[in-house]
């Protein structure tokens, strides 16, 4: 039976490595939104019959070689297949297999994030809280207590009960949970410190990460393969573990056993952050990048190949950038841009690219399908089918149609063509006026001269499409328009736009108009900001054109936050 074992896995291996050589142009095709994510860019997913890739609506490849996937189709079963290295695909056996093979203990579990080691162990939690592993455990990964490989899907019991557990994050063979409340577990191997215990023994439970954290509440972890990053709410920086090559950014190589704060980004406020095999991203609140580490491969995106120990801004001259990527089993890196331009840097099919390339993806989790090694997922994909024209890109499509509509509105003496019958299903304020003023003898065009016209016409398109293409500053407008109407998911879209596209010298003025429009959650998220940048904020034209009551208000409550001490 071994010995029949052992052939499949040389023969699985052998196909895999064909599969590896395909063109995308023989790959099945998925959408990520409105987005064309291509899974069959992931050579594994070629094993599945085209019934089975429409069937999916999350996945996860990972392994040493990318030959192990994870999906949950849209009834949330949960399958998985591939090489089975160290029981990591939890089927009960150590078989490969190139069926899919359903996991039953998952099956309707709803799982919300999900990440993988290097052994390969698995660690996930799902919408409830609760976290699950399995697969390789020589360090105790899987947070059960023993050193014994976990064969199928086990919930992490041990200090994680009583939690809600929100995001997981794996390193080469140790393991992060993040609770709702902010508060941080880890376990595993640490022989470099970073489970963060302030010892190298290793750590056979989740333990929480206090010291430096204590009474701090973490938003955000990430892992490279040896060492741990967080994120907390007021946007400070914290590493522990290994730091050989500088990639826990404190300006040295000395290891960390404890948290210790980034002190180079106590002028920004970050995000998100990511960590590659031994490099890290950080995104702040301005769009701003900034890489540290290792930088063999040229992975932090300087243009050379110098590590560095402290972070160093980088894509200065590209725009704001919403979004980052990296993968602790890869030196590749990859960002998203505000108009959704995908750049990558680092090791890029066994390239050196040492300075961010503009690809032609739409999205960073092809970077890593097309030239990360191995070619895994840096995150838990979600996908969407979009195979033929719904009914919201029908109406899209006829939005300030002339051929079709019935009725026009001028604004600023421009004209925009739409259909009466659609602004009645999906706005009260039309449909009132619609049957309070014309009925049968309405007017053919309405002249509006209290918006606008790109507000106005950003309104209109948003009854046909249920999205806003706006720069903040008109979004303003449209908040306003938005209240006017009594449209409270515009509002909430508005107040999106307008949190991604605050800067220090539009900040005030996006606070004095979310007081003025009565946006609560705005008010809170801009004032922060302002807080956060409090020298730059103070000397923009926009402070000092402010009305006195509301300036007074902005310094009484920064005060009572503290923003004034020495």
């Amino acid at each position: 039976m071994n010995a029949q074992n052992t052939l499949f896995n040389k023969l699985f291996v052998m196909f895999f490595f064909l599969l590896q050589q395909c063109t995308p142009a023989c790959r099945g095709v998925m959408t990520h939104s409105s987005i064309m994510v291509d899974v069959g860019k992931w050579p594994i997913f070629t094993l599945l019959s085209p019934q089975e890739i429409a069937s999916i609506r999350k996945a996860c490849v990972f392994g040493t070689s990318a030959n192990e996937a994870i999906y949950i189709t849209h009834s949330d079963e949960v399958f998985v297949f591939g090489l089975n290295c160290s029981n990591c695909l939890g089927t009960g056996d150590n078989q490969s297999t190139i069926v899919p093979k359903k996991l039953e203990a998952l099956c309707g579990k709803k799982i919300s994030s999900l990440s993988y080691g290097s052994g390969p162990h698995v660690v996930l939690c799902t919408e409830d809280g609760e976290v699950y592993a399995w697969g390789h455990n020589g360090y105790s990964q899987l947070g059960n207590g023993t050193t014994n490989q976990g064969i199928t899907p086990v919930q992490v019991c041990t200090n994680l009960l009583i939690k809600k557990v929100v995001e997981v994050a794996c390193g080469s063979h140790h393991s992060m949970a993040l609770s709702m409340d902010g508060d941080l577990y880890a376990w595993g191997y640490n022989n470099c410190g970073q489970v963060g215990s302030g010892s190298t023994a290793n750590q056979p439970t989740p333990r929480r990460v206090s010291n430096c954290l204590q009474g701090k509440i973490v938003v955000g972890i990430a892992c490279g393969q040896t060492s741990s990053m967080a994120v907390v709410n007021n946007g400070e920086v914290y590493g522990w573990g290994y730091n050989g090559n500088g990639q826990l950014g404190l300006g040295n190589n000395g290891n960390q056993l404890t948290p210790c704060r980034v002190a180079a980004l106590h002028s920004v406020c970050v995000l998100q952050i990511a960590c590659g095999y031994a490099h890290t991203l950080a995104l702040t609140d301005e769009g701003l990048l900034y890489a540290w580490g290792a930088n063999t491969y040229g992975q932090l995106g300087t243009g050379n190949k110098s590590n560095q120990l402290s972070p160093v801004q980088i894509m200065m001259e590209k725009e704001r950038v919403v979004e980052i990527a990296a993968c602790h089993s890869a030196h590749t890196s990859a960002a998203k841009t505000q108009s959704g331009q995908v750049y990558m840097w680092g090791q890029c099919r066994g390239q050196s690219v040492t300075f961010p390339h503009l690809t032609h993806f739409a999205c960073t989790d092809d970077v890593f399908a097309c030239f990360a090694t191995p070619a895994v997922m840096w995150r838990l994909l979600s996908v969407e089918h979009e195979d033929f024209l719904t009914v919201a890109e029908s109406l899209k499509k006829e939005f300030d149609s002339p051929e079709t509509s019935d009725l026009k509105f001028r604004v600023d003496g421009k004209y925009i063509h739409v259909h009466k019958a659609v602004l009645k299903i999906r706005c009260e304020h039309f449909r009132t006026m619609f049957q309070s003023y014309w009925n049968e003898d309405m007017k053919e065009v309405i002249e509006i001269d209290q918006f606008s016209y790109p507000v106005y016409r950003a309104f209109l398109e948003y009854l046909y499409t249920d999205s806003v293409d706006l720069p903040p500053e008109d979004a303003i407008g449209l908040l306003d328009l938005a209240t006017s109407y009594c449209e409270n998911r515009l509002k909430k879209l508005c107040q999106h736009i307008i949190k991604r596209g605050i800067t220090v010298e539009n900040a005030f003025s996006l606070l004095s108009a979310a007081v003025r429009y009565d946006a609560e959650d705005l008010e809170e998220f801009c004032f922060k900001f302002c807080v956060n940048h409090l020298t730059e904020v103070t000397q923009t034209t926009a402070f000092w054109q402010m009305d006195g009551p509301l300036l007074k208000e902005f310094i009484a409550k920064a005060s009572k936050c503290g923003a004034f001490k020495n």
